[in-house]
């Protein structure tokens, strides 16, 4: 039995998107529509869409492995596998998140978005002292505006607000 489901790994994958799809459709369901609808297309609807999909896609997938069939390995990856996890950057991608979190209610989303762009880049090997800060500050100032201001999703401005 052992032997079997290792051979047939990619069930386990199958498993997790039943387990996606029915939180999904079982959220999906528990939505209040006690507000104004704005159209035809409730807000039930994308949610129950994802979630009937991800059990389509569990099912299909399911479907395929136990006729045989195999998830091949990506020939193009240039990953040395047997090498160890780089938990340096690890540690410092979560740093920089947890600082954002920490910052964003304080000093709003531009700045504490600045800081975790320029964690991220940091993190990852770039340490170039001029142009990653002022991208980071483009990227989250851009970030800002776009959610706050064309796609009416409110973000903590902190004391930028009343410059952008």
């Amino acid at each position: 039995m052992n032997a079997w489901l290792k051979e047939r790994s990619e069930l386990g994958v199958s498993a997790v998107l039943v387990v996606l799809g029915v939180l999904v459709l079982t959220d999906a369901l528990r939505i209040h529509t006690d507000f104004a609808q704005r159209g035809p297309v409730g807000p039930k609807a994308v949610p129950i869409l994802v979630g009937s999909l991800l059990l389509v896609v569990a099912v299909l997938l399911a479907r395929d492995v136990l006729r045989g069939g195999r998830g091949e390995a990506e020939g193009g990856e240039d990953v040395d596998l047997a090498a160890p996890a780089d938990w340096r950057t690890v540690l410092l991608l979560c740093g920089a998140f947890l600082a954002n979190a920490a910052l964003i209610g304080v000093v709003g989303f531009p700045l504490s978005g600045a800081v975790l762009f320029w964690g991220a880049a940091y993190a990852l090997g770039s340490r170039d002292l001029v142009r990653d800060p002022l991208i980071a500050a483009g990227l989250s100032v851009a970030t800002f505006l776009v959610f706050n201001n064309l796609l009416g999703v409110p973000l903590p401005g902190g004391p930028l607000m009343g410059v952008l």
